[in-house]
């Protein structure tokens, strides 16, 4: 370890080693997931593929993909790669049929997986004096115990706080001088509203930096989030299926880094499923490369988003994946554009007077589809006129028309309508049946 890479070796590797180093493991990977899952065997089996015929890199895009409906369908233990007893930790997600998408880990799987958060966290000024406070869930969610494991290697002093007790976690903050706080960046604006209810003024307190996973959010709402704590705000991508997160983490210049020497990304179109290319937006593709418990080949992971290779200023040749644009599953259809959450995010955060708080709600008109968004003020906005509230609604209105293409009425509620997350914040309400 450097004083500036956790792992130098993979972090700053050329990228013909890496590329060599990929196609090793993917062979491998791909060899063992045949022989010792039974859906592999069948899966590929019905594609025609063999492991045999994975010659380059390129090759891979010749197998089947694995969906999270896959995983439901061999629920509980029909995706494990090795005996059960080898196992020691499982943890799940939400499901798509209403079981758990879990993901299962050896030992070396852990030590794998806490070795990936540590390197995130190191670039995120994370260090041994770091007093580091989890407020994320500390269960099944692989969150609380992904950033756990991270920074216990680093061998950080950590406060494991879990989510909810707002106020208290603000007492803690305090009181133990908390440096570093993790939690979901919905909850993390949910912290920051509450101090400023009980008087507490969040850049006095001695954060430093902020490490926020599990959801997307804007580049819109890292800022509001810096302005108003005082943390550098940094970002985690990962999925349950993979490892959790660690899957990318944010460097010093909040580029986010694939880590690639442990997840062999693809872009693919999500309609004709072909392969794009560096700099195409399309849905990420991840293989596992050194997973034991759970060899997962060419998942699709539904996030949006592009990926490209360049040589990042703070020094790591690792791929860098743009900020995920949504979810294509989460992706909502009006009148035939495709309109994003975090597009309307994005608009609502370059208003000073707006709350990062909305709530977007699809219902009927007549036959048609339609969407509306409502969202809160700053307090003292709502002292404005009437006739002010109204001409900021339009101001929005306006705004969201030139992003999303389509008229969408937007509403200022009374405050705390919108409810307040201690986790994934829930953006969309579907009313159409």
């Amino acid at each position: 370890m450097s004083q500036k890479f956790w792992d130098e070796k993979y972090e700053v590797m050329p990228e013909t080693a890496m590329r060599s180093f990929q196609l090793q493991q993917l062979k491998s990977q791909i060899s063992r997931a045949y022989e010792s899952v039974p859906f592999y065997k069948q899966s590929f089996d019905r594609h025609g593929s063999k492991p045999g015929d994975l010659k380059i890199l390129q090759h891979l895009a010749n197998f089947p993909f694995t969906l999270k409906t896959d995983i439901a369908a061999n629920y509980p233990f029909g995706m494990l790669a090795v005996q059960l007893n080898e196992l020691v930790r499982i943890h799940a997600s939400s499901g798509t049929t209403g079981k758990p998408s879990p993901g299962f880990y050896t030992q070396n799987d852990l030590d794998q997986w806490s070795d990936c958060m540590a390197r995130g966290l190191w670039a995120q000024e994370v260090r041994p004096d770091t007093i580091f406070q989890n407020a994320n869930g500390m269960g099944l969610f692989t969150g609380g115990l992904g950033f756990h494991q991270g920074a216990l290697k680093i061998g950080a002093i950590i406060i494991p706080t879990g989510t909810g007790m707002t106020e208290r976690q603000i007492t803690l903050m305090k009181d133990f001088g908390a440096t570093a706080l993790t939690c979901t960046a919905s909850y993390c604006l949910t912290i920051l509203e509450r101090a400023q209810q009980i008087g507490v003024d969040m850049t006095t307190l001695k954060l430093k930096t902020g490490h926020f996973g599990a959801e997307p959010w804007s580049e819109e709402m890292r800022r509001d989030i810096q302005q108003r704590s005082g943390m550098r705000a940094y970002e985690h991508y990962g999925l349950t299926e993979m490892m959790g997160p660690g899957v990318a983490f944010n460097c010093e210049n909040y580029k986010l880094h694939i880590n690639e020497d442990h997840i062999y990304p693809e872009i693919i179109d999500p309609v004709t499923l072909e392969p794009l290319g560096e700099g195409e937006k399309g849905e990420l593709v991840l293989t596992a490369l050194r997973r034991e418990g759970m060899p997962l080949i060419r998942y699709r992971t539904r996030d949006i988003c592009a990926i490209h290779r360049e040589r990042c200023a703070c020094g790591r040749t690792l791929v860098v994946m743009d900020k995920v644009l949504g979810r294509s599953d989460d992706m909502i259809i009006i009148s035939g554009v495709n309109v994003f959450p975090s597009q309307v995010e994005s608009v609502l955060m370059q208003f000073d007077m707006i709350e990062p708080l909305y709530l977007i709600r699809l219902h009927k008109k007549g036959h048609r589809d339609s969407m509306s968004v409502e969202t809160e003020a700053k307090l003292d906005f709502y002292q404005s006129s009437p006739e002010k509230l109204a001409e900021t609604e339009r101001q929005i209105a306006g705004k969201l028309k030139q992003i999303v293409g389509i008229n969408v009425p937007v509403k200022i509620v009374p405050r705390e309508t919108i409810a307040r997350s201690q986790g994934k914040a829930k953006r969309v309400l579907d009313e159409r049946n």
